[in-house]
């Protein structure tokens, strides 16, 4: 549950490296996963996220609030 993004679920996924020699073994994709803070006014306190490269560039277009609902949402405690 480490590499989990709260507001898009991205999680880790599976795949192969394949070497030059073309032989297959096993590796994991993690997502971008950062620590950001939040002030959220409508509760007058910060709020520590643990969001995907790609899901503070959504926080940044949609606003904190609507992230926060959408988190809640899908079950996330914030």
């Amino acid at each position: 549950m480490s590499a989990h993004c709260q507001l898009t679920g991205a999680e880790p996924v599976f795949g192969k490296k394949i070497s030059h020699s073309h032989r297959r073994t096993s590796r994991r994709f993690d997502p971008n996963i950062q620590n950001k803070r939040y002030w959220l006014p409508s509760e007058g306190r910060n709020v520590r996220l643990r969001l995907s490269a790609r899901a503070i560039k959504t926080v940044d277009l949609i606003g904190i609030e609507a992230a926060v609902a959408r988190i809640r949402a899908r079950g996330e405690r914030v």
